[in-house]
Formats: structure tokens, sequence, C-alpha cells
């Protein structure tokens, strides 16, 4: 072969080389998989409506217009969803002498089921602006501490008439949760002024041998970039129901939410729904971590609780795990 031939065929041999390789298709990028979902998906804006109606009443504290209010709202629209609706007022005496007139809801959905799931907020605000600098003895407006968890569960409700799951389920909202003694308080220390409702309610449930397989409470749970943990009421009493929560989160994409740091126990709903009903119940509420005191979402009883701190994609985070949590049970 001539050496013109030789050069010929390299030459040919190269820009065949080069065109399959410019041809050549693109590597598979693997992408990662979307959870999926064994629940309908919660609707972060209706979640968000439904505080922000809240809100728009002003501060709910007990004996105060924006509560007698709030609670007609809440009986019409938890009516519009749930199979059953039960109002259980009662007059509960405050640290401070009062008589709140309040009002726990009790709204039943499939309550023909034996197997039941409790979820529960508490729906009254706070008095005073205790940890404020300034109107300190005003009332606050309560939109994360208070109007989240029940935003969340009204949204909840709302998927429930659309959407049957197979076992029963009851959402409770409690009234006087916030009414409990400053640490600034003129009258002399008293024990178990907070979750009055709560513990009334356990006292007198709305039905006698009323039982549920496991509850869930929810408090402060619309912050932005909220982090909710482990804290030692709910692992002392429920443990269990915390890996199966906190589990659900983590699978469908949530673990930046709900961490597994641990913190310290804390007087809440919760704690009377275990001591006097047996219901093992945790609380997902949020904790600062970067606070140096560890405390709660940075506006909490103050008046910076509107909702400027409310977030829709904490709401969706909290209310998608519990749908997909309900759903699951058989």
């Amino acid at each position: 072969m001539s050496k013109s031939r030789v050069l010929f065929f390299v030459l040919a041999l190269v820009f065949s080389a080069c065109e399959k390789e410019k041809k050549a298709p693109p590597p598979v990028v693997q992408q990662a998989e979307a959870p999926k979902l064994s629940a309908p998906a919660f609707n972060a804006d209706s979640a968000y409506w439904f505080v922000a109606k809240q809100v728009q009443f002003g501060p709910r504290n007990p004996n105060s217009k924006g509560h007698t209010e709030c609670a007609r709202w809440l009986a019409t629209e938890l009516k519009k969803y749930a199979d059953n609706v039960i109002e259980q007022t009662a007059a509960l005496r405050a640290f401070d002498g009062k008589m709140l007139n309040s009002v726990n809801f009790i709204a039943e959905f499939n309550p023909q089921a034996a197997k039941r799931i409790l979820l529960c907020a508490h729906w009254d605000t706070r008095p005073f602006a205790d940890q404020d600098t300034s109107r300190k003895n005003e009332p606050i407006l309560g939109a994360n501490d208070g109007g989240s968890g029940v935003g969340v569960l009204l949204e909840i409700a709302r998927q429930l008439k659309i959407h049957h799951p197979q076992v029963g389920v009851d959402i409770v909202l409690f009234d006087a949760e916030d009414y409990g003694q400053p640490e600034e308080s003129a009258f002399a220390p008293q024990e178990d002024t907070y979750c009055l409702g709560s513990q009334y309610w356990g006292k007198n449930k709305h039905k006698k041998d009323y039982h549920a397989e496991f509850g869930i409470l929810l408090d402060m749970v619309g912050g932005k970039d909220a982090r909710f943990v482990w804290e030692n009421t709910s692992v002392n009493f429920a443990e269990r129901i915390l890996s199966k929560v906190w589990g659900v989160a983590n699978e469908i994409g949530y673990g930046s939410y709900f961490n597994y740091f641990r913190k310290s126990g804390l007087t809440d709903d919760h704690l009377y729904v275990n001591q006097l009903t047996g219901i093992p119940t945790i609380d997902i509420i949020e904790f600062n971590m970067g606070a140096p005191s560890g405390t709660f979402h940075p506006a909490w009883h103050t008046h910076a609780d509107n909702m400027d701190v409310i977030d829709r994609n904490t709401l969706k985070a909290v209310g998608q795990t519990l749908l997909e949590v309900v759903f699951m049970e058989k």
C-alpha cells in the first residue's frame, strides 16, 4: 500500500471516530424517584387560608369577642366536613380566678370504625404577650401558636370529607390551652394552669369508653424552616408513635423539618391526654434549636406571632405527613 493510501486510511479512521463521538447519545442521568404517596395531596394554600381566617377574628383568648366569633366559625366549618361534630362546653377556672367560657370541638370521621386515630391542636390564643418587650398585658394574634395547628387540621378534615381512610379519625380542638400563669405573676405559683381544655376533656371524654390507637398533637407548626424534634414527654409515653411519624416524614422528603434531635420534655396538651386517657400521644412542636435557651419559635408569646411568620412549605410538610400516617393505617 502506498504512503498516500496509508495516510488516507488513517485520516478516514480518525474522521469516522470523531463522527461517532459526535453522534454518541448523552449519558443517561438517573433521576431520584419522587416519593410515592399513599394519601391525597395536602393543599398548603387551603391550610394557609384557614390560618389567616382565624387571625382575622383577632385574638381568640377565652371570653373575648374574637373567641366567640371564631368558635361560631369553627363549628360551621367542621360541620361541612365531619360526619359528626360535638361541642363540649365548660366554665374553667383560670389561675387568676376568672371563669373561662370554653368549648372543645370534637369532629368525628367514620364514627362506626372501631380503630381510631386522634389528631388535635389548641384553638385559643395567649391573653398576654409575656415574652414581648412591650404591650405585655395585651393578647396576641397567635397565627402560629394556635392558628397553624388548627389550619392544618381543617385542611385534613376537608380531605377526609373527599377521601375516606379505612380507620376512624377524631379531630379535637382544645380550648383554654394558653391561659397559663405567666412567670411574672402577682399570684402565688400554681400547677397545671395551662391546657385547661385538654384536662377537662381527659376527665370528661366526649364518649365514655372512647379510645384511640394513638394521638398526634400539633402546636406551632407553621413557622418558616421549622424544626420539629423529639421531646421527652412524647418519648416517655409514645416513642413508637414518634418513630412512625418521623419515619414517614423522612421517607416522603420532609427530613429537614422532622429532626431526631432530643429535647427535654414539656407540658402541652399531649401530657394530659397521655396521663388521663392512656392514649399514646406525641407532640409535633417547633423548637428554636439556635436560641441560647432552646425556646420555641422566635415569635412565641409575642405580638410578632402574626401571618408574617406563617410559611406554606411548613404547613405542607406537617399536613402531608399526617395524611400519610392516617391513610397507611388499616
